[in-house]
C-alpha cells in the first residue's frame, strides 16, 4: 500500500473533493507538510506578505467565486497576524476556513516554539474551530469545516493541524475521503407568514427593497430580478448583495446614492430588508419612520427583531423566500413613487453630480472616481478601501457584475487595508475582467506590500490612491470635534507610494492634474502589471460620510 503524509491528505482533500484550485497563506516549518501537499495535488498557494491578508483575500475569494475561500497559517505570529482578517470574515458573514499549524501535540505545556492557545483566542470570531489529533481523520475534520463554514448564517471556520499529526505517513487506502461537503439546506417560512408578508406588500403605496450581503451569499440575482420585476418596487442592494441585480436596471436607486436613499427613506410606507443587519449605518433601524411597515428576510432568525421588530419576519435562504413570495405578488405599477424619490434626492446630489463633470484643482475625489469610471467602464471590478474614500468610491463606480462595486470597510467591522488584498483575490478569482481598487492613503500603507504578491504572482490590477495626505475621515473629524489647530496622529503628508510600486517592479504613475488621471489608467491597463496610480486629491474634501460617523460616536 502507498504511504502519504498528513500533511498530503490535506492537499488530496481540498482538490479531490472540495474542488480547490487557489488558497492563501504563508509558508512555516510547522505547516511544511500541508505546503508539500499543495504541491503534490497542484494547487495554487497564493503566499502573501502577511496573514491578515491571507485571510482578507480567502474571504473576497468566496465573495467572487460563491466557493468558500481558503487560506493556511503558520502557529503562533502567523495564526495572530491573520486575526483581524478572520474577524472581518465573521462580522461581514463570510465563509472562511482556516488551516493553522501550532506546536507539536507531544510537547505541549513544556514552553515549545510557538505554543499559545490558539483555540481559546480565535473562538469569539469563528462559527467552528477544532484540533485533529488523528492523521487518519484529517479528512473528516475537512469536511465539517466546509460544512459548517457555509451552513445556515455562513462565516470563518477554523482548524488546527498540528505538526505531529501532519509528518505522520499512514496507508493510503485506509483514510477514505467523505464526498463533498458543502450541500445547501434550506428553511421554508410558513405559508401564513408568506401570506401576511404578501398582503403588506400588495397593499403598499412607497414601498422600497434593501438587500445586503445575504442576497449575494444566496446568489439571489435570479430570484430577486422576477420580484422586482413583478411588484415593480425601487430598490437598493448594498455591501456583498450589490450586483446580484446591476447598478444600472431602472428600477435601482444607485443614481442617487446611498446618502440620496437614507435622506428619502422616511418616505417609504413599507421595507422588505433582505439579508441586511440594522446596524449603525441604518440607526439602528430608526432611519425608517415608526408607522413604515417592515418585513424582514434573513437566514439568522435572531436578525428577524434585532434593534427594530419585524411586522412580518421571514426566516431562510433569500432566493429560496423570494421564490416562494413572487407568484404572491400582484403586478405593480410604481413608477410615479420612484419618480418621487428620486426628485427629493435630486437637492442633495446635484452638487456632487456637478463635481463629477468639472475639472478642478486640486482634483476632487468624486472627479478622480468619475474619471477613472470612464476609461475602464462598467464591466469591470472596483473595490473602494478608506474612509471618505469608501464613500467616493461607493456612490461613483457603476457596474453591471456582480459583486462590481464592493466597499469591505463599509462592513460592521470597518476593517481598512481590505482593498488590495480583495482586489487581487478578485482579479484571480474573474481573471477575465479589469479590477480596480480606488484606496486612501492611509488604507494604502496597511497592504501596500502586497503589490509585491501581485507581481510575483503575476496579478495585473489597478490601485488608484486617493492621496489627500491624511487619515482623512479622522482628520476631518478632528477638525469638527477638536478643531483645526488640534489635529493628531491624522497628517501623513506627500507620499510616492507609487515608486515603492516601482522598486516591486509593478507600474507607478503620479497624478496632480485633472487632465493626467486618464491617460494615466490607460497606460496602467496596457502595462499589463499590478500598477499604482498616486493621485494627490483636494485635502479639504469632506464625504457626506464623515459627519455621521462622527456623530455616531458623540456622547448623548
Amino acid at each position: 500500500m502507498a504511504k502519504v503524509y498528513g500533511g498530503h491528505l490535506v492537499g488530496k482533500y481540498l482538490k479531490e473533493v472540495e474542488k480547490v484550485n487557489t488558497v492563501f497563506g504563508i509558508s512555516g516549518g510547522h505547516i511544511e507538510q500541508i505546503l508539500d501537499g499543495l504541491t503534490e495535488y497542484k494547487i495554487r498557494a497564493i503566499d502573501v506578505r502577511h496573514e491578515q491578508a491571507a485571510a482578507m483575500m480567502a474571504e473576497a475569494w468566496s465573495l467572487y467565486t460563491g466557493y468558500p475561500g481558503v487560506c493556511f497559517v503558520t502557529a503562533g505570529p502567523g495564526f495572530t497576524n491573520s486575526l483581524t482578517g478572520v474577524t472581518n470574515a465573521f462580522l461581514d458573514n463570510a465563509p472562511l476556513v482556516v488551516l493553522s499549524g501550532r506546536a507539536p501535540i507531544r510537547d505541549d505545556l513544556k514552553g515549545s516554539l510557538q505554543e499559545m492557545d490558539q483555540i481559546d483566542m480565535v473562538k469569539p470570531v469563528v462559527k467552528w474551530l477544532a484540533t485533529c489529533h488523528d492523521v487518519k481523520r484529517i479528512p473528516e475534520y475537512l469536511a465539517m469545516a466546509f460544512r459548517y463554514s457555509v451552513e445556515g448564517r455562513p462565516g470563518p471556520v477554523f482548524l488546527e493541524l498540528p505538526p505531529d499529526i501532519l509528518n505522520i505517513k499512514v496507508d493510503e487506502e485506509s483514510v477514505p475521503m467523505p464526498g463533498r461537503s458543502t450541500p445547501k439546506f434550506t428553511v421554508h417560512p410558513e405559508d401564513a407568514a408568506l401570506k401576511q408578508a404578501a398582503d403588506l406588500i400588495n397593499s403598499a403605496k412607497k414601498p422600497l427593497f434593501i438587500g445586503g450581503t445575504g442576497v449575494g451569499f444566496s446568489q439571489a440575482g435570479q430570484a430577486l430580478g422576477s420580484f422586482i420585476e413583478r411588484t415593480g418596487m425601487p430598490f437598493m442592494l448594498v455591501n456583498f448583495g450589490r450586483g446580484q441585480l446591476p447598478d444600472t436596471h431602472p428600477l435601482s436607486l444607485w443614481d442617487i446614492g446611498s446618502m440620496g436613499f437614507m435622506l428619502t427613506a422616511s418616505q417609504t410606507d413599507l421595507i422588505i430588508a433582505a439579508g441586511i443587519r440594522f446596524n449603525w449605518l441604518l440607526n439602528f433601524g430608526q432611519i425608517f419612520p415608526p408607522n413604515t411597515k417592515v418585513v424582514r428576510i434573513d437566514i439568522d432568525p435572531h436578525e428577524i427583531d434585532r434593534n427594530r421588530p419585524a411586522d412580518v419576519g421571514l426566516v431562510g435562504d433569500i432566493a429560496s423566500v423570494l421564490e416562494q413570495l413572487t407568484p404572491l405578488m400582484k403586478q405593480n405599477d410604481h413608477s410615479q413613487w420612484l419618480s418621487t424619490l428620486r426628485s427629493a434626492s435630486r437637492a442633495f446630489i446635484e452638487p456632487e453630480l456637478k463635481l463629477r463633470e468639472k475639472p478642478s484643482h486640486p482634483i476632487h475625489p468624486i472627479r478622480l472616481v468619475s474619471q477613472i469610471q470612464k476609461v475602464v467602464g462598467e464591466d469591470a471590478l472596483y473595490v473602494a478601501d478608506g474612509g471618505d474614500t469608501v464613500y467616493y468610491g461607493q456612490v461613483g463606480f457603476k457596474s453591471r457584475e456582480k459583486a462590481g462595486v464592493i466597499c469591505p470597510p463599509s462592513g460592521l467591522f470597518g476593517c481598512l487595508g481590505t482593498g488590495i488584498p480583495f482586489g487581487i483575490a478578485a482579479k484571480l478569482a474573474r481573471p477575465d475582467k479589469k479590477v480596480v481598487v480606488i484606496s486612501g492613503d492611509g488604507s494604502f500603507g496597511l497592504n501596500g506590500m502586497e503589490f509585491d504578491t501581485a507581481v510575483r504572482h503575476n496579478i495585473p490590477f489597478i490601485c488608484v490612491i486617493n492621496n489627500d495626505c491624511a487619515w482623512g475621515m479622522i482628520k476631518h473629524g478632528q477638525e469638527l470635534a477638536l478643531g483645526k489647530d488640534r489635529l493628531v496622529c491624522s497628517e501623513l503628508g506627500v507620499r510616492h507610494y507609487e515608486k515603492v510600486v516601482e522598486g516591486l517592479d509593478g507600474h507607478g504613475e503620479f497624478v496632480t492634474k485633472d487632465e493626467e488621471i486618464i491617460p494615466a489608467v490607460e497606460r496602467a491597463l496596457k502595462s499589463n502589471k499590478p500598477a499604482c496610480i498616486n493621485v494627490l486629491t483636494d485635502p479639504t474634501a469632506t464625504s457626506p460620510a464623515t459627519p455621521l460617523f462622527h456623530q455616531s460616536l458623540k456622547m448623548v
